[in-house]
């Protein structure tokens, strides 16, 4: 019976993906009907999971309508045609701090077309440096103080007791997936020099042209109230955690404090910035976030129904295997967050059930990069749009699913993101 359920959660993600886009969450909720006519029972629904994407896009939908996410790419801009020679390096290290920011990947789309535009001026292929900025985007979320992921996964540590929570969790992966990230682009700046593989033909260069929208009144200032709310979010959080004990009974938990200033920010924002809020719905973060919403809804509750349903077989059967192999338990992650589709729906699923297993918070806190492997499968959004925008035609996806060029870059980064969490854990 397991096998069967697990045949009929693949055949709906695979009928999701082929559909696309919103589709993957219609195609996960009409999975949870076929499992519970075999007898499982509907796990949780991911509502608080869903909550904390949804405050931070409508935080960052407000500032891309009062022209904040144009001011962050002309800044981005701007240090790229510093340093083009080290593209490589400065557009995954851009796209990484912009993700870790903000909490979501949408950020990274209007980066794209400045990382094509500036790789093409200076005769560059643009593959590498997409390859690498859609993966720092992915472990951005990770390192995210304000992301669904992390703000999920720090609460069910702290819920363990066992000296793990928020502050430990943004301490390890915030360095972890830098470093990474900061190896890998040296790696390869030095591996396509060496190979003479870094070029573009000369009739493929352009003239240096400005590729940002120009910046309105206003768009500094939301930038500004979006960075206040984050480093609320993250002193909350200190003086609220028990290692500080400045705060000894909080009122509001970390993840209702995130909740509440997100929907601080975007007020704040719509009033100070001029922005009028009956077009907020309307911008593209807006309505790629509130996709990504329904699509995570599907897809972990799907998940959740499966593994809640099973959890007794699991703990049974593969408990002991993975206790003895945190390098199996990275593994099983990267695998599930690929059809997974999200970091956030990996962790509400996977992590809750690892713990229940008896695995150490600290090996699930190694692995936790392993949920940024959405770049496996060449069906997430950030990905596409990188082998759309590059029009050189050197971003190709290949013939055999997992022949395109994100995939070895990609792994690169996690596997070392994986290992310096691991080292940074044994300190905290």
């Amino acid at each position: 019976m397991i096998l069967l359920q697990f045949i009929i959660v693949l055949f709906f993600l695979f009928l999701g993906m082929r559909i696309g886009g919103i589709g993957v969450g219609f195609a996960g909720g009409a999975g949870v009907i076929a499992l519970c006519a075999l007898g499982a029972t509907p796990g949780d629904l991911p509502m608080l999971v869903i909550v904390f994407i949804m405050v931070v896009i409508i935080a960052i939908a407000a500032m891309q309508e009062a022209g904040g996410i144009d001011y962050l790419v002309g800044l981005t801009e701007k240090m790229l045609r510093r340093y083009p020679r080290l593209l490589v390096i400065t557009a995954p290290l851009s796209t990484w701090l912009l993700t870790m920011m903000a909490s979501t990947g949408q950020v990274s789309f209007a980066c794209m077309p400045v990382i094509v535009g500036v790789a093409k001026e200076n005769q560059l292929r643009p593959t590498r440096a997409l390859a690498l900025s859609v993966t720092a985007s992915l472990l951005g979320i990770v390192a995210s103080p304000i992301s669904a992921a992390v703000i999920f996964f720090s609460g069910i540590l702290e819920k363990n007791h066992q000296g793990w929570g928020y502050l430990q969790l943004i301490a390890v992966s915030i360095p972890a997936t830098l470093l990474a990230l900061i190896c890998t682009s040296l790696f390869y700046l030095c591996w396509d020099k060496l190979r003479q593989n870094d070029q573009l033909p000369v009739h493929m260069a352009v003239t240096k042209k400005s590729l940002s929208a120009p910046v309105v009144q206003g768009a500094r200032r939301s930038v500004l109230i979006f960075i206040f709310g984050l480093v609320v979010v993250l002193f909350y959080a200190i003086i609220a955690s028990p290692k500080t004990g400045v705060i000894i009974h909080p009122v509001l938990n970390s993840g209702q404090v995130r909740i509440s200033v997100m929907m601080a920010v975007a007020l704040a924002i719509v009033m100070f910035c001029r922005v009028n809020v009956n077009n907020i719905p309307a911008t593209s973060v807006f309505k790629t976030g509130m996709t990504s919403c329904i699509c995570i809804l599907g897809v972990a509750w799907l998940g959740s129904t499966f593994m809640d349903s099973n959890q007794v077989w699991f703990q049974s059967m593969i408990s002991g295997y993975l206790l003895d192999s945190p390098l199996l338990l990275a593994i099983i992650i990267m695998l599930a967050s690929c059809f997974l589709y999200s970091q956030a729906a990996s962790t509400k699923i996977l992590f809750p059930i690892a713990l229940s297993m008896g695995i150490a918070p600290a090996t699930l806190v190694a692995c936790f990069p392993a949920t940024a492997s959405l770049f496996i499968l060449p069906n997430y959004p950030t990905l596409l749009a990188a082998v759309t925008l590059d029009d050189t035609g050197s971003t190709k996806l290949g013939n055999r699913i997992i022949d395109h060029p994100f995939i070895v870059p990609g792994l690169m980064a996690t596997v070392l993101s994986i290992l310096f969490a691991a080292g940074f854990a044994l300190f905290i």
